[in-house]
C-alpha cells in the first residue's frame, strides 16, 4: 500500500502555507550522484578498495601467479562494489527525501531520510552565506546563522557545510547553484532593506476604575 509520509504538507517541503506577503521563489533538491561524491565520499572509498585489491593481488602473484592473484583480489573488489552501490543508494534516498525552499523571507530545509526535520531559517537570523561552486555547475550554499541561532551538525548532516567547527546548514550539491545563490542574495537583500516601523511613545490606556496618578 502506498503511503505518503508528507501528505500533510500543504505545499511539498513546507510545513504550512507561507503567510500573506511571503512568496515561494524556488524549490529544489540535491543532485544524488554529486551528494554521494561529496558527502558520502564514494570516490575515496572506491579508491581504497581498489588499492587494497591491488595489494592483495600482488601478494597472490608472488605466492602462486595469476590464479592466486585473482583469487586474492576478487573478494575485495566485490566488497568494494557492494559498498559503493549501498552508498549510492543512500545518497539517492537522502536526495529524494530532501526539499530546499527559498521564499521572499527565509530558507526552509526539509531534510532527513529516516527522520524528517524541517528547518526554518529567516533571512534576519542569517549572518552570511557562502557558495562552493563545482565545475559541473552543482554547488553547496552554506548559511551561517547569527548567535545563538546555531544548528546541530548531527541534526543537519549531510546538509551541513563540511570542515567547519560551528554548524552551518547548507543546501548541498544543488544544480545550477550559481543562479540559486544569486536568487537567494537578491531575496535576502530585498527583505532586509525593508524598514521596520515600530510605534513608540504611546501612553498605555488607563484600566477601568483606576485612579490616575496626581
Amino acid at each position: 500500500m502506498d503511503h505518503d509520509d508528507f501528505k500533510f504538507e500543504p505545499i511539498p517541503g513546507l510545513p504550512e502555507r507561507p503567510p500573506q506577503g511571503e512568496t515561494l521563489l524556488w524549490q529544489g533538491r540535491p543532485a544524488a550522484f554529486a551528494l554521494a561524491r561529496e558527502a558520502y565520499k564514494v570516490n575515496w572509498i572506491a579508491g581504497y578498495f581498489a588499492l587494497t585489491a591491488l595489494w592483495r593481488a600482488s601478494t597472490g602473484w608472488a605466492d602462486g601467479g595469476l590464479p592466486m592473484a585473482v583469487a586474492y583480489a576478487v573478494p575485495y573488489l566485490g566488497l568494494g562494489a557492494v559498498t559503493y552501490l549501498l552508498l549510492l543508494l543512500g545518497a539517492y534516498w537522502q536526495a529524494r527525501a530532501t526539499i530546499y525552499s527559498i521564499t521572499t523571507a527565509r530558507v526552509i530545509l526539509r531534510i532527513g531520510a529516516a527522520l524528517s526535520v524541517t528547518l526554518n531559517l529567516p533571512f534576519k537570523q542569517m549572518e552570511s552565506a557562502a557558495l562552493d561552486l563545482r565545475k559541473s555547475g552543482t554547488g553547496t550554499i552554506a548559511l551561517r546563522m547569527k548567535a545563538p541561532n546555531r544548528i546541530s551538525k548531527l541534526v543537519c548532516w549531510p546538509h551541513i557545510r563540511p570542515w567547519k567547527w560551528h554548524g552551518e546548514p547548507a543546501m548541498r550539491c544543488v544544480p545550477d547553484a550559481e543562479r540559486i545563490a544569486r536568487l537567494l542574495s537578491d531575496a535576502a537583500e530585498a527583505r532586509l532593506s525593508v524598514p521596520t516601523i515600530a510605534r513608540t511613545g504611546e501612553q498605555a490606556p488607563v484600566p477601568p476604575h483606576a485612579v490616575p496618578a496626581a
